[in-house]
């Protein structure tokens, strides 16, 4: 144990021609066992995160959907008989979307299934034409095309004003005019 302690310390001590004393060893190492705790701590967190997360987003589609009421109204003036009955329409259709996705959720799963295997025979095919280097190189640009993808998928997600769908004014517009 001592030989390999000291080794490591002549190691890196040489490497940066630099002498490290023992309180600098001892702050690495308390600094390397912190970063490991936190990692641990971290992945076990995450089943939680993501119950909360979906609690969260609950919430703040439900908090989207009253401002949205709310701004209809005021843009529309909407009385509120008309507000209860658009309320009552956008339950319904919430229900009704909820009852499709259920009924094509067997077709979605057969559809991804057969999607998969497609993939895996193309993947088969282009194993048996390429090199193992060529495959290789395909692959990795593959992966990385489809990291583009998501990149810009994730930024077109976050782009665009929802309340353009209603044929509404962005709040911004509607201060100015």
């Amino acid at each position: 144990m001592n030989f390999a302690f000291n080794f490591s310390l002549e190691c890196i001590s040489n490497r940066y021609n630099k002498p490290i004393n023992l309180e600098q060893m001892k702050k690495l190492v308390l600094a390397i066992v912190f970063i490991g705790m936190g990692g641990f701590a971290m992945a076990q967190q995450a089943p939680q995160d993501k119950k909360i997360n979906r609690e969260e987003m609950k919430h703040k589609m439900q908090q989207k959907e009253q401002e949205r009421i709310a701004e209809m109204q005021k843009e529309l003036n909407l009385n509120e008989s008309q507000v209860a009955q658009i309320k009552g329409l956008h339950e319904k259709r919430k229900a009704e979307m909820k009852n499709d996705f259920e009924k094509n959720k067997e077709q979605r799963q057969a559809r991804m299934e057969k999607m998969k295997a497609k993939r895996q025979q193309m993947d088969n095919d282009m194993k048996k034409i390429l090199s193992p280097e060529q495959y290789d190189k395909w692959q990795a640009g593959k992966k990385a095309k489809m990291e583009e993808r998501r990149a810009m998928m994730k930024e077109k997600g976050f782009k665009g004003d929802r309340k353009m769908r209603h044929g509404l004014k962005p709040a911004s517009q509607s201060q100015v005019n």
